[in-house]
């Protein structure tokens, strides 16, 4: 019985499909979409009878969140990049903290320092025979160098700085004592002790600067009175001395 029924549906003509009101599906391949069907091209003919020209094209997509695979391991590190450009100097940062006090270093060179001295003394007492006259000396105490000469009584700095001077004598009983410091044909300072019965020791001293060859020397001055200073053999009552205090290189 459903062999005969069967054959007599596949055997209805064609135009007899639209009468049993079944939708007609355009015969698709295998290898596309079933569903929806294609859009025909530009050139085709659509008949207004047909029931899925008018539907809206469809395209499937895939979620591809829910094929993502789990996490791989890191991969290695690529080469660095080239410097970029010096970009411009930024704000000056805050004041760090105090570092830790070094070491001491080695000890440098010993500066050179230069000296210059002398002490000399008379003596024998000495009367003025004219009215400018110099002192000698007889007895050296400290000559560095060399550079006072007893004979003249003459101190020749060969070393320029400031000197430090000074001139002790003992008086003479009613006589004038009158003398200068000199320097080169200049009076620097005078040493001055009226007539007195008593004999007294007198000093004068002084800082002076001297130039290369400037001479220093003692002068008696004479005026109307007598002028002397007391000397006696065994004891050094008249002294000259004279150092360097500090050099023309460190003024």
């Amino acid at each position: 019985m459903v062999a005969p029924a069967l054959l007599l549906f596949l055997a209805l003509p064609a135009g007899a499909w639209r009468g049993l009101g079944l939708p007609r599906r355009p015969c698709v391949q295998c290898c596309r979409p079933a569903w929806p069907p294609a859009a025909p091209g530009p050139g085709a003919h659509v008949s207004d009878g047909d029931t899925w020209a008018g539907l809206p094209r469809l395209r499937p997509t895939i979620d591809i969140s829910i094929l993502k695979g789990e996490k791989g391991e890191v991969g290695v590190r690529g080469r660095s990049g080239r410097s970029g450009k010096e970009g411009p100097p930024g704000s000056r940062g805050l004041r760090g903290r105090k570092g830790q006090k070094g070491q001491a270093g080695l000890p440098g060179a010993q500066c050179p320092r230069t000296y210059a001295a002398f002490s000399v003394g008379r003596s024998e007492g000495l009367h003025s025979a004219d009215a400018l006259q110099a002192v000698t000396f007889d007895t050296e105490l400290v000559n560095l160098d060399g550079a006072f000469d007893l004979a003249s009584g003459r101190f020749l700095c060969t070393a320029p700085g400031v000197y430090f001077l000074s001139l002790n004598v003992h008086t003479w009983n009613y006589k004038e004592t009158y003398l200068h410091i000199m320097r080169n044909a200049h009076a620097a300072a005078v040493l001055y002790a009226q007539p007195s019965e008593r004999s007294v020791m007198q000093a004068q001293s002084l800082l002076l600067p001297l130039a290369a060859g400037d001479a220093v020397w003692v002068r008696m001055f004479q005026r109307d009175r007598d002028n002397a200073i007391f000397g006696e053999h065994g004891d050094l009552y008249i002294t000259f001395s004279g150092h360097l205090v500090k050099p023309d290189a460190e003024l």
